[in-house]
């Protein structure tokens, strides 16, 4: 090859490199906007760093990822489709909204086991604070929000799968000689975007950056909340509630179930949420609405009173995006499928 030839290459090289940044910014820009307009939410720049990341994997990396049974959903579909719009007489706020999301809660990553999946959490109704996931379909656990990006979300999850794959007794020499090569190119791929710093693997990671080995810190400026994930409010509760993670929560929730199987006990609560509100504190409209949300279960009298109570406690509390999220998702709390856009043409 001449010199002119490899002139021309690396100009031809440039010259596409150049087009996919251009193409990059402009879809970045297509979904800030898509979902700024309808949401009313800013994006993180951890988000467009999953995204890039995502696009990034090889075949093998992808194959490992596929593995942790992980798989981009809700506001991430808006990458394939920024113009994307709802199926008809459903609101687009709707989509990937489970049943027991807050309206903080933005999902973008589906867990494959029961329910599980992963949100950008938006305690102001505007910027994000990090990451929060639960199992929908089950009772037993709340919102998890160790996670301060969806890339940390992600190391975690394969850490969880590495030290499965090392240290179940069960598994056979091949499968593990088949899957760890995968996943330590994974691991490194994620480290080429954030977390790379990190040196612990395995069940030493999880002990190192997850609190599933002993208890989060307290979190003064957030409630407790019956969903695990802690309420932004600076007011006064009728129980007195304590900061975030300060609760004891067997007792809590315990207290909480209780009031809600009585209609006495649980009429006299939401009166005495809507008097404060009234007064001009909405912090306890605030939590209790977040406690009747989680615990709806499919009673009208619960999804009735937790919308009404987190839409003004939101409007009151200047957070017009979280109150139209309440509205939206009350509507559509019956979706039999939360999959709501309509199919690419």
């Amino acid at each position: 090859m001449s010199e002119q030839d490899r002139d021309q290459e690396q100009e031809r090289d440039r010259n596409r490199d150049r087009d996919r940044e251009r193409d990059r910014e402009r879809l970045r820009a297509a979904v800030e906007a898509r979902v700024l307009a309808d949401w009313g939410f800013e994006l993180p720049d951890s988000l467009f760093r999953f995204h890039d990341f995502i696009g990034s994997l090889d075949p093998v990396e992808a194959s490992a990822f596929a593995d942790l049974e992980l798989w981009p959903y809700g506001v991430m579909d808006l990458f394939d489709a920024p113009a994307a719009q709802a199926r008809d007489g459903v609101d687009i706020r709707a989509h990937g909204r489970y049943y027991r999301d807050p309206p903080e809660f933005l999902t973008f990553l589906h867990g494959g086991t029961d329910g599980l999946h992963y949100g950008l959490w938006y305690d102001d109704g505007r910027t994000c604070a990090g990451v929060g996931s639960y199992y929908n379909n089950d009772d037993g656990g709340g919102i998890d929000r160790t996670c301060r990006t969806p890339l940390e979300a992600v190391r975690v999850t394969l850490e969880r799968h590495w030290y499965d794959l090392h240290e179940d007794t069960g598994r056979e020499p091949e499968e593990v000689a088949e899957r760890a090569p995968g996943m330590a190119r994974l691991r490194s791929k994620i480290g080429e975007f954030e977390t790379g710093d990190r040196t612990a693997t395995g069940a030493d990671y999880v002990r190192t950056h997850t609190y599933g080995y002993r208890r989060p810190p307290v979190e003064p400026g957030r409630i407790t909340t019956l969903d695990g994930g802690g309420a932004l409010a600076a007011g006064e509760t009728a129980l007195g509630r304590p900061p975030h993670n300060g609760a004891d929560e067997h007792a809590f929730g315990t207290h909480m179930a209780a009031v809600f199987a009585d209609p006495g006990e649980l009429a006299a609560a939401v009166a005495e949420a809507r008097r404060r509100l009234a007064a001009g504190d909405p912090t306890e409209a605030l939590v209790l609405g977040r406690d009747l949300h989680w615990a709806s279960v499919g009673d009208a009298t619960r999804e009735g009173h937790a919308h009404e109570l987190l839409a003004a406690a939101y409007r009151a509390l200047d957070r017009p995006a979280l109150a139209a999220v309440a509205d939206a998702h009350h509507r559509h709390r019956d979706l039999p499928r939360v999959d709501v856009l309509e199919p690419k043409s």
